[in-house]
Formats: structure tokens, sequence, C-alpha cells
């Protein structure tokens, strides 16, 4: 069976815990595809080019212990934005995406580019500050540094040329700024139920 579940949103919407407890709940396997190019960011801090990175990515990489930090996230932010890279990697989310069993890929461009055609389109969002404070809660630091940060990321994202951040048209939007976590996969996991039986 070949289901597929496209998750977007922002930086710390709450798209990864959705789309992991979707993946547990529905025994779907999970990509966080921020990893991918977390792992591509990593390797170009340690003096790859973007392009031979992406080519070169294997599934172990996205194991390293480095790849949640606020670096990482801010140098993925950057290769993401690089033609040649999101396109080296366009191929390998697509197959893991339409394997056997289902699969649920969290991302920026699931929707509108990598998995168009998937059964479930959900946008998961949050306002920017509800969504720096919880950054802050996991990162330390500045809260107001952190808060600026976030603004920086979704200007890039939203605006750059490939691929920008936006909800498929299609898209059901969950809004988390005022959910708790439970109510949120719960709002998920009704979508999926309610494709799955259609």
């Amino acid at each position: 069976m070949k289901f597929t579940v496209a998750i977007d949103g922002p930086a710390a919407a709450g798209k990864g815990t959705i789309s992991r407890q979707i993946a547990a709940r529905f025994g779907f396997a999970h990509l966080d595809t921020g990893l991918i190019y977390r792992a591509v960011g990593a390797k170009v801090a340690e003096g790859m080019t973007p392009e031979a990175a992406a080519e070169g990515l294997v599934p172990e990489d996205l194991e390293r212990g480095d790849l949640r930090s606020l670096e990482a996230g801010q140098a993925a932010s950057k290769v993401a934005a690089i033609p040649a890279v999101r396109a080296a990697l366009v191929e390998f989310q697509r197959r893991f995406a339409r394997q056997d069993g289902g699969a649920v890929l969290d991302g920026r461009d699931i929707g509108t580019v990598i998995c168009p055609g998937a059964e479930v389109k959900l946008f998961v969002t949050a306002s920017p500050e509800v969504r720096a404070h919880r950054r802050w809660l996991e990162v330390g630091g500045d809260a107001s540094q952190v808060l600026a940060e976030v603004k920086e990321r979704d200007d890039r994202d939203m605006n750059r040329a490939d691929a920008p951040l936006r909800p498929a048209a299609d898209a059901v939007t969950i809004d988390t700024s005022e959910m708790t976590i439970d109510a949120a996969v719960d709002a998920a996991c009704a979508e999926v139920l309610r494709h799955q039986r259609g």
C-alpha cells in the first residue's frame, strides 16, 4: 500500500512532533526532510561543496548528533536556497514517499513540490512569537534574538525563488498557536483517517 502524508510548515510550528506521532499511530515510515538539508549544511561546514554534499548524501548522514542545533538549522536554510542542492535531494525524498506501507514526510515544500499527489496534505503553522518561544525553550539564549532568527528564517524560506514555503492549494491548515500538542496530533490523525476511509 502506498499512502503519502505531506506535512509542511515553518520552523517550530509542531510539524515534526505531529509527523512522528502520525507515523507511530499508523505504522508509516517517517522522514524529517529538514534533516536532509541540515546534514548537507553540516557537510558544507566541514568543507564540502553544497552540490557534492547533496549528491553524496546517505541515510546514515541523518543520524548525526549535531543536526538539531540552531547553527545546523541556519545552515540548512542557506543550502536549501541553492537550486542544485534541492534538485539532488528531490528524488531521495520521492522514493521515500512512495515506499510500501505508507510514509509521512515533513518539510517546507512536500505538498507543493516533492509530493504534489500526496493522499493527505497538511500545513502546520503558529505565530512567529509562539514558535520563537518554543525554540527558546529548546535552545535557550536571548529570547529576542531567537525571535529575530525565526522571522529571518521565515522570510528566507517564504521568499526564496525555488520552492518557497507556502501551503499547497488543497492542504488542510492546522494552526497550533493555541492548541495542545495532543489536540494538534488528533486533528492531523483525523485528516489521515478521513482520507483512508474516503
